[in-house]
């Protein structure tokens, strides 16, 4: 199913369980020893009064691992369409008179023109199922010197995956697992930034997984299949099995990472 399903969307971001599930894997065995949301902040080029947005901001995650980096003259509004991670974020962040949070939608977002000097999208672009209008209403809220940092996956990410997808749903294309997200990719972001931005840049990153257990693992695959594997607990089973050998033959089982952001200025 399509990333950008809105359907799929409401369903897994319902709450932070099926993220925190996938979060916590890439968390646990990244061989980038720099945290991902670090590296995000790292990004950031901006002036000490900044006004930011963030659209899906999930759990607060971003700011959750950088809030002692947060400048004190900074104002950031957390946004997202499920009220279930907005409240999830106001539950993990500190009571912080520089964080505000609304639920809102990114394709109909409720801000004046030219309210913020920079917005955050982290990996969220391709879950919008109007990627057009959701890049116009970036562009709109931000002010001329403003700018983008849109972060995503390329089409090598997770890629190792797909074979592990196909024990659990036998006959589906190795490819479909990472080809299922490329709505806005590494590979496609800029010539969409491109309408919207003149100055478009992308940072990539270099990581991969490490993973030395199989549970993480597990629970990463059905974060995102839940719904579809009711009723395949022999697959579950042979999909486990499969991954113990592997683990033991190799020590760990190796997964491509391939991340990285756009920084896009009007």
């Amino acid at each position: 199913m399509p990333y950008d399903d809105p359907g799929y969307v409401s369903e897994q971001y319902r709450d932070a369980s099926n993220l925190s599930a996938r979060t916590a894997l890439h968390e646990r065995f990244s061989t980038n020893g720099h945290p991902w949301q670090r590296w995000v902040f790292d990004g950031f080029n901006l002036p000490e009064g900044a006004r930011m947005l963030e659209v899906g901001c999930g759990p607060g995650n971003l700011w959750a691992e950088n809030i002692e980096r947060l400048p004190e003259g900074w104002d950031v509004t957390l946004t997202d369409a499920s009220p279930g991670m907005i409240q999830a974020a106001r539950n993990r962040l500190p009571d912080d008179e520089r964080l505000r949070f609304r639920a809102a939608d990114a394709q109909a977002l409720p801000f004046e023109a030219d309210a913020f000097d920079a917005v955050v999208a982290n990996h969220v672009l391709y879950h919008v199922p109007d990627r057009r209008r959701a890049l116009s209403e970036m562009a709109r809220v931000l002010c001329p010197t403003g700018v983008l940092y849109a972060a995503t996956n390329g089409r090598d990410h997770n890629r190792e995956m797909g074979r592990m997808l196909r024990i659990l749903f036998p006959g589906r294309p190795d490819d479909d697992y990472h080809r299922a997200g490329i709505g806005f990719s590494l590979e496609n972001g800029r010539g969409q930034l491109s309408r919207w931005f003149e100055n478009v840049r992308l940072l990539r990153r270099e990581d991969s997984l490490f993973v030395t257990e199989v549970g993480p693992l597990v629970d990463y695959l059905l974060s995102g299949t839940a719904a579809h594997a009711a009723g395949r607990e022999g697959e579950v089973a042979d999909l486990v099995d499969v991954l113990e050998r592997e683990l033991a033959s190799r020590g760990g089982i190796r997964v491509t990472k391939d991340t990285g952001m756009f920084v896009a200025r009007r």
